[in-house]
């Protein structure tokens, strides 16, 4: 692993784990406001934050996992279990945050009672946002270098970016922020009218939020286990450098596949002029492949294969 690949597997450790203890602590308090108001809504932001705790210790373990080194099972290495994870991660949001929030609001619709005292639940939500904030900055952060290092806008780079991790943690963070203030409109909402029938659309709403964060995700994921490309502008950029590779005259065909976080194979079959020895054909494919790391620090594996002009 390069000086600059570890550099930003760190990164990414740094910013699941700010993630990870920010939502803990929230969770705690939520939980104690929820409990204290009869609020649904704040109960349902307390699941929200404990799925996004048990997220963050599946990011970090995907992680952790996807960074093994190839061996000879996994001469590829094992950077698609990180996916695996990041897809568990996804679905556990669906299941224990979206379904609880959902059901436990349309109980409360159904069923509710009338609002408490509702300020313990301001104060946490006033602290929880500071805190998800705090979280977002970071994970934005990072977003924004990786961006830079890739000459192209954040969200763009945020919807592409084989890093699913930050992507998860981004989209919870920003879900998290929202939440947070439709919990505090539903709560407000039933205070003044003293009906809890805000409090339980709140938490509904809440649930709804999660479901599509987490439906999100797990589409990324698993279009990543099935095997991914590169995306089409990196893709042109590999075929432009090995056409401008001396004695290259064509790239008659060219395959990309994501490995892992920031691991993407390239297989290409190159045409060379028929009037090359056989040590400019090496040379040639061994600048290809310094020029395509160099270009693309993603690229970990390039196989190329020469064929006449006449094949």
């Amino acid at each position: 692993m390069t000086e600059r690949q570890q550099s930003v597997a760190t990164e990414s450790v740094t910013t699941v784990i700010v993630a990870g203890g920010a939502n803990l602590a929230i969770a705690l308090a939520k939980v104690v406001a929820g409990v204290l108001s009869g609020s649904a809504a704040m109960l349902s932001e307390a699941a929200h934050s404990f799925a996004d705790t048990t997220t963050e210790v599946l990011l970090y373990v995907a992680l952790r996992r996807g960074a093994r080194p190839a061996d000879e099972s996994h001469p590829f290495g094992h950077g698609r279990s990180a996916f695996v994870w990041a897809l568990l991660a996804a679905l556990f949001t669906f299941v224990a945050g979206g379904g609880f929030a959902v059901t436990h609001g349309v109980n409360t619709i159904l069923n509710g009672e009338a609002p408490g005292n509702p300020t313990v639940s301001y104060i946490v939500l006033a602290i929880a946002f500071v805190l998800e904030s705090v979280s977002l900055t970071q994970s934005v952060r990072q977003t924004r270098r990786a961006a830079r290092r890739w000459r192209t806008p954040s969200l763009r780079f945020l919807r592409l970016t084989s890093d699913t991790t930050l992507k998860a943690i981004v989209l919870e963070d920003v879900a998290a922020l929202i939440g947070l203030v439709i919990a505090g409109a539903g709560i407000g909402a039933s205070h003044a009218s003293g009906n809890s029938f805000w409090d339980g659309l709140a938490s509904v709403l809440i649930g709804l939020l999660l479901l599509v964060v987490a439906v999100v995700l797990a589409r990324a994921n698993i279009s990543l286990l099935i095997g991914q490309a590169m995306p089409l502008e990196a893709r042109d950029g590999v075929l432009a450098i090995l056409r401008a590779t001396p004695h290259v005259n064509a790239v008659y065909e060219l395959y990309t596949q994501q490995l892992g976080i920031g691991n993407v194979l390239v297989a290409a079959r190159v045409g060379f002029v028929d009037t090359v020895t056989a040590g400019d054909v090496q040379r040639a494919c061994e600048l290809g492949e310094q020029s395509l790391r160099a270009a693309f620090p993603t690229i970990k594996q390039v196989f190329l294969d020469p064929t006449g002009a006449s094949s």
